[in-house]
This record gives structure tokens, sequence and C-alpha cells, in this order.
């Protein structure tokens, strides 16, 4: 027996069917691929000027990426010879003179402030920079020059590096306090008790605080702090300066 006839016209419609959809789908992409041609001719200037564009930006990254790090990297040379200026050891009493060794302290900061200077200046945009900023407001104040220490240590004050931030702001309250100016170091060591950070601890700020209070004639306040950093930190170093301070109290 032979299949029916019904049979074969199914096979052969479904079979015309596939045919159609595959020209239908031919010609949709041709007709997209024609569109997208016909669009790119249209606006070829635009496109042109996209593409110089896109590779001027990336030509510009990575340029700007190179010369990042060739800055960088003498921003940090120079930090760190500037440092190894200021903690270089003084000249022993008596000793035949050395080229680059110091006899006196102030000798010495004045050359390192010399160059921390130098490096914030030229490099201030980089994290050397920054760094720089806060070295040369120690070594302003290490040589007696309160104004530009305060300015330089300001600079650095806000720096979104946290930890670099807590140290300036440690360093100007201190200066504040040896110019009479108080009421200013005690809202910087309170600000620095109240966010902390790992290069200026909560309670090593209220222990300089503590002291403020103690040196005003403010006893019971610094005793209050004493024994809460006494407290809050027993088995750390400020927990137990905190100890000895209301031990000798």
């Amino acid at each position: 027996m032979y299949p029916p006839a019904s049979l074969f016209a199914k096979d052969k419609k479904a079979s015309v069917d596939t045919r159609t959809r595959h020209a239908l789908k031919q010609d949709k992409f041709a007709l997209a691929a024609k569109s997208s041609a016909s669009w790119v001719t249209e606006n070829q200037t635009t496109v042109v000027r996209w593409s110089i564009g896109i590779g001027v930006v990336i030509v510009l990254l990575i340029g700007g990426l190179a010369f990042w790090s060739v800055r960088s990297s003498a921003a940090n040379i120079a930090l760190g010879a500037a440092v190894d200026v200021y903690t270089s050891p003084l000249a022993i009493p008596g000793a035949p003179s050395e080229p680059g060794v110091y006899t006196t302290a102030e000798a010495r900061s004045k050359e390192a402030n010399r160059e921390f200077v130098a490096i914030a200046h030229d490099y201030g945009w980089l994290p050397a920079g920054a760094r720089s900023h806060y070295f040369a407001g120690i070594t302003y104040e290490e040589l007696g020059q309160n104004g530009n220490a305060e300015n330089q240590l300001k600079a650095v004050a806000g720096s979104w590096n946290h930890n670099l931030a807590n140290l300036a702001k440690l360093a100007l309250a201190g200066l504040y306090q040896q110019t009479d100016r108080s009421d200013e170091a005690i809202d910087l060591y309170k600000e620095l008790a109240a966010k902390p950070s790992v290069t200026v601890s909560a309670g090593s700020a209220q222990l300089a605080l503590a002291d403020l209070y103690a040196a005003q004639g403010k006893l019971d306040q610094a005793r209050v702090l004493w024994a809460k950093v006494r407290d809050t930190d027993k088995e750390g170093a400020a927990g137990q300066i905190a100890a000895q301070k209301l031990t000798g109290q």
C-alpha cells in the first residue's frame, strides 16, 4: 500500500513553509544589512568623527596613565630622599665633618623642609605630594615658622586619605595648643576621638585632650577621660598610660 496523497501534500506544504521562512529570514537579514550599510553611508562623516574621537580618548587615557606613573615614581623617589635627610643621624660632637651629615637638628630640619616644600609644590596632586605637605608642616613647626606650618598642615588635613588627614589634624591640634588657641585644639581632639584612624586612635586623641585639660587646671575633666581610656583600652598602650596618669594624680 502507498501512503495517502494527503500525507504527500502535507509534507510538500511543510517543505514549502520551511523554505518560505528561510527566505523571509534571509530577506530580513539582507534588509537589515542594507539598512545598516545605508546608515553608515549617509552618516559617514559622523562615523569617522566618532571613530577618531574614540581613538583620541584611548590615546589620551594611555598617555595619562603613563604620565601619572612616571610622575608618581619621581615623586616617591624624591620623598624617600627627603625622609632620609630628615631621619639621618646627627654628626658625633667633635668628629670630623662629613658631606651630608648635619651637626644640628635645626640644620637637618631646614634642609629636609626645603625638600619637602619643593616636592609638595611639584607633586601636590599625587599621594607623595600630600605626604610632603605633612612633613613640610612638621619641619616648619620645628623651625618655629608656625604660620607656614599651619598652612601646610591644613593643606592635607582635608585629604581623602583619612589616615594622613588625621595625622595632620593631630599635628595642628598640638600647634594650636602651643600657640594659645586651646579652643581650636580641643575641637580637633574631639573630632579625632569621634573619627579615629589607623594612624590616630581614639585613645591617643583622648589622652592628648586630657593632657590639655590638665594643663588648664581642669583635672576633673582630665580624670574622666583618663578613666575612659583606661577602661576601653585595658591591654593597649593608651590604656596603660591613662592608668599611670590616674595613679599619678
